[in-house]
C-alpha cells in the first residue's frame, strides 16, 4: 500500500508514530466524452468567459465569492501561511465516546493506520486499550490543507481512522420538503411490515453484495471489444513508447525500395552507364575483396600504341 501521510497518534503525554493508508477505493469505471464524428476525446480548456480566451495557469488566482459576482482574492502567499500555521503533522484525540453514540451520517472516508518507526509497543497498547474499554478516539487532523473530525477505532487486528463531518457540515433534516410528521398507521399493516423484516433479518457480510451495474457495464465493454467494435480516434494520443511492428514494417519497406532501386541499375544497358556509376565499381570490388598492402616500387608504363 502506498503511504498517503505520516505523522504520530498524540493524547494526554501519549505520542505513537503512525502511517496513513488510503482503506477504500473508487471502483467507478470512467468513461471519456468523445466528438461523435471522429471519436477522438474532447477537450476542456480553461477559458475567460469575458476576455473571450484560453487562460495560463500562471494567471489564475483564487477567489471567494462573499457577494454574487464580488470576490475576495486570497494569494498563494496567504493560502501557504495558514496551510504551516495549521497543518501540523498530528492525530491529537481530544476524548474517548463510544462508537455507537456517533450517527453514520457523519462517516466521510476511512484510512487504515499502520505504526511508524519505533512505534509498534505504543500502537499494540492503544489498539488494545481501545478494545478492552469498548471505546473510540475523537480526534482532529490535518490532511492537504484541509482539517477534519475523526474517530480512531479498532477494525479487525488494526488501527482505522475515519473521517467525519464537522456539525455545520451536516445539513438540517428539518428542511427536507414532504416529510411527514405524524400518520396514523393500522395496527395490522405495522405488524405485517415488522414481520417482513424480521424474515429478512440476517448476519451483515458485506462479500454477499456486489455493484452488479459496473459488472454488467464491464462486461458489455469486454464484449464489444472481443468483438472488434473498439474505434480509434484520428488524433492519437501522444506517446514516447516505440512502436516496434511499425518500425520493422518501415525498415523492411525501405529495404525493399533500396533492392529495387539497384535491381533497375543492374539491368541498365552497358552503353548507358554513367561516369559516377563507372568509377563507382571498382571501388565496389575492391569492398568485396580484401585488402593488400604492397609495397612501393617504380615501374615504367608505356604509352599505348608505342
Amino acid at each position: 500500500m502506498h503511504t498517503m501521510w505520516k505523522g504520530s497518534i498524540s493524547f494526554g503525554l501519549v505520542n505513537i508514530p503512525i502511517k496513513l493508508f488510503s482503506a477504500t477505493e473508487d471502483k467507478d469505471i470512467k468513461l471519456r466524452n468523445l466528438h461523435k464524428e471522429c471519436n477522438t476525446p474532447v477537450q476542456y480548456e480553461k477559458t475567460c468567459p469575458n476576455c473571450e480566451k484560453e487562460v495560463e495557469n500562471a494567471d489564475i488566482v483564487k477567489g471567494y465569492e462573499y457577494i454574487k459576482g464580488k470576490f475576495v482574492i486570497l494569494s498563494d502567499e496567504e493560502l501557504n501561511e495558514l496551510k504551516d500555521e495549521h497543518e501540523e503533522k498530528a492525530v491529537e484525540i481530544i476524548d474517548f465516546v463510544k462508537l455507537d453514540e456517533i450517527d453514520p451520517i457523519y462517516f466521510n472516508r476511512s484510512y487504515f493506520m499502520g505504526p511508524g518507526e519505533n512505534g509498534s509497543k505504543a500502537y499494540g497498547l492503544l489498539r488494545e486499550a481501545l478494545k478492552k474499554s469498548g471505546k473510540i478516539g475523537i480526534a482532529e487532523i490535518t490532511i492537504r490543507s484541509k482539517q477534519h473530525m475523526a474517530i480512531i477505532r479498532v477494525y479487525k487486528n488494526s488501527l482505522v481512522m475515519e473521517t467525519i463531518h464537522y456539525p455545520d457540515e451536516v445539513r438540517n433534516v428539518g428542511e427536507v420538503p414532504g416529510v411527514p410528521e405524524n400518520i396514523e398507521i393500522n395496527e395490522k399493516e405495522l405488524d405485517t411490515a415488522i414481520m417482513l423484516i424480521d424474515q429478512l433479518t440476517t448476519e451483515f457480510s458485506p462479500e454477499k453484495y456486489k455493484d452488479e451495474y459496473r459488472t454488467a457495464l464491464m462486461d458489455l465493454i469486454e464484449t464489444k471489444v472481443n468483438n472488434n467494435e473498439g474505434t480509434t480516434s484520428k488524433e492519437a494520443p501522444r506517446t514516447n513508447v516505440v512502436d516496434l511492428m511499425s518500425a520493422l514494417q518501415a525498415s523492411i519497406e525501405r529495404t525493399r525500395t533500396q533492392e529495387t532501386a539497384v535491381s533497375k541499375k543492374n539491368t541498365a544497358p552497358k552503353g548507358l552507364k554513367t561516369k559516377a556509376k563507372a568509377k563507382a565499381e571498382p571501388a565496389a570490388e575492391a569492398d568485396k575483396a580484401p585488402t593488400i598492402t604492397k609495397p612501393k616500387t617504380r615501374t615504367t608504363r608505356k604509352k599505348v600504341g608505342s
